[in-house]
């Protein structure tokens, strides 16, 4: 680690936030930070020694909140919510989405609002930086209380109980703890609702989101001007001034990209005077497509900046005289882009499925199916079956789960956001999206291998080759699944974009342009 991510006072990042929750950058509580969170912590003290009635200091919760809790009782309440909440079900989450929720819901108590023990948040920068993650079900938050079971189910090894992730090993947090020397934290009054009150599950889903559709973006240019290339078509509607008179910057990006990446192309000139008027959208509108996901995606990507640095929970503590019960926990801001961001993800899937089936349909001087011998071999036939499957998949997740709202708690919390459904829909059709781009991928290297000895264009040659080192040329049938797998694996691991990024950067090509900050991953 080179560098540290100062809690509450620096700004965090979709980046940021991955790079610390993977381990790349560290992040440290400073001194200023804590002075602010032990002040927030003394109003809490003050609130209950004085006995003034504040919603989840001395009260009870959702429709108990006009039950006054003794003083005495105040500490048991917070280990009943964390206890009583956690009602998750399903497989548990990724590991790096629960160190997302732990970085995100540091960096929300460090800015000292929420009345947390310095104690409390110390270990939870413990448990990020020792690599002892909490685990958390899937399936079970509504987002508009906050992630109220999720998060109950993150701060149960807090207190000793729970299970976690350490070193690779799925066990009791209470085990961990004790193989750690550490014991229990002990919860004082408001620390239970501050910990569980908040949108850092479906903020975290958003947070890698953001950087899985970004890659998947980028691949979908390069897979594209790749199968342009097999079709040979055309790259004049990517000439700047037809996007210039309908200038959407994300339509304006991708039109560059697919200029930059087709300039010169010698496969490109050999048929510059073929006599074909104009190509099937797939191929010519691919700015207009693409680009209108990326702007979806640029959406999504502004509005998470927002989140990972506010404060989501409830009450918030301005002083012990002046605290607000509202309603920053619902995740109706988040749970929108969420969804249109699914539906900006899985056209991309439907564009590139297109491609596909036209790359096999024996048109523009290719073999039916992209094999020699068809009839023997099936070729490339199925595939496509595979792209179909998984782009009706997607569109039965497209439906926005932000449009549902079923009454909880009793109808205390009426309408509620259910962004954890989106976020979770929006990764599922994202992974699907990394296969069609993959099956993509493998038909347009076989389409550009029937284009020899005619050359692309550097980027592209060197893409073309990457390729061919995973998967070679089939003159006949095999087992596709294991190209596909092969492929899949560059795709969703960013290597393929990375060769791409790295062979431009070799030749002297700027493939974004004056698009690179709008659209860059920050």
């Amino acid at each position: 680690m080179s560098q540290n991510f100062h809690y509450g006072k620096d700004q965090l990042t979709a980046r940021k936030a991955l790079d610390i929750a993977e381990g790349r950058v560290r992040g440290v509580l400073l001194p200023e930070v804590m002075d602010r969170v032990r002040q927030s912590y003394g109003h809490v003290q003050a609130i209950v020694k004085e006995h003034r009635t504040v919603y989840g200091i001395n009260t009870g919760f959702g429709p108990l909140c006009d039950t006054k809790i003794s003083e005495e009782d105040t500490r048991a309440l917070q280990y009943n919510i964390l206890q009583s909440h956690s009602v998750g079900v399903g497989n548990p989450i990724p590991e790096t989405i629960s160190r997302l929720m732990l970085v995100t819901k540091v960096q929300a108590l460090a800015q000292g609002f929420s009345g947390v023990a310095p104690d409390t948040l110390e270990r939870i920068v413990w448990h990020i930086d020792k690599g002892i993650t909490p685990l958390v079900p899937e399936k079970g938050s509504v987002g508009a209380s906050g992630d109220l079971a999720p998060l109950s189910h993150l701060f149960l090894p807090l207190i000793g109980l729970g299970e976690v992730w350490r070193k690779g090993q799925r066990m009791p947090a209470a085990e961990a703890l004790q193989l750690e020397g550490k014991e229990p934290v002990v919860l004082g009054p408001k620390e239970g609702l501050a910990l569980i009150n908040g949108t850092q599950f479906i903020l975290s889903f958003a947070v890698s989101a953001v950087a899985r559709m970004h890659n998947i973006l980028e691949a979908a240019d390069l897979a594209g001007a790749l199968s342009l290339e097999g079709l040979m078509g055309t790259y004049k509607p990517f000439d700047p001034r037809l996007h210039a008179i309908r200038p959407y910057a994300g339509n304006q990006l991708v039109a560059h990209r697919l200029n930059t990446l087709l300039s010169g192309s010698g496969i490109m000139a050999a048929h510059m005077d073929c006599g074909r008027v104009q190509d099937p959208y797939s191929l010519r509108c691919m700015p207009q497509v693409h680009g209108a996901s990326r702007t979806a995606w640029k959406h999504l990507e502004e509005l998470t900046s927002i989140e990972l640095n506010a404060v989501t929970d409830n009450p918030i503590i301005f002083a012990a005289d002046d605290t607000i019960s509202g309603g920053n926990f619902h995740g109706q801001p988040m749970a929108l882009p969420l969804d249109y961001a699914t539906l900006a993800s899985a056209e991309i899937g439907n564009i590139s499925d297109r491609r596909c089936y036209m790359m096999i349909e024996g048109r523009f001087g290719l073999p039916k199916l992209l094999i020699e011998d068809a009839g023997l071999n099936s070729g490339f036939m199925i595939p496509q079956y595979t792209t179909a499957a998984l782009v009706t998949e997607n569109k039965t997740l497209c439906f926005p789960a932000s449009a549902d709202s079923v009454p909880t708690s009793l109808g205390q919390e009426d309408h509620v956001s259910m962004g954890s459904i989106s976020g979770r829909k929006l990764h599922q059709v994202i992974g699907n999206v990394e296969y069609i781009l993959a099956i993509e991928l493998l038909y347009a290297a076989q389409a550009v291998d029937f284009r020899r000895p005619l050359k692309s264009t550097p980027v592209l040659e060197a893409l073309h080759a990457y390729t061919r080192e995973k998967v070679t040329f089939a003159k006949k049938d095999r087992i596709f699944a294991n190209d596909i797998a092969a492929l899949h694996t560059i795709i969703a691991d960013g290597s393929f974009v990375a060769t791409a990024t790295a062979a431009a950067k070799a030749n002297g090509i700027d493939l974004n342009g004056p698009y690179n900050d709008t659209f860059r991953l920050s």
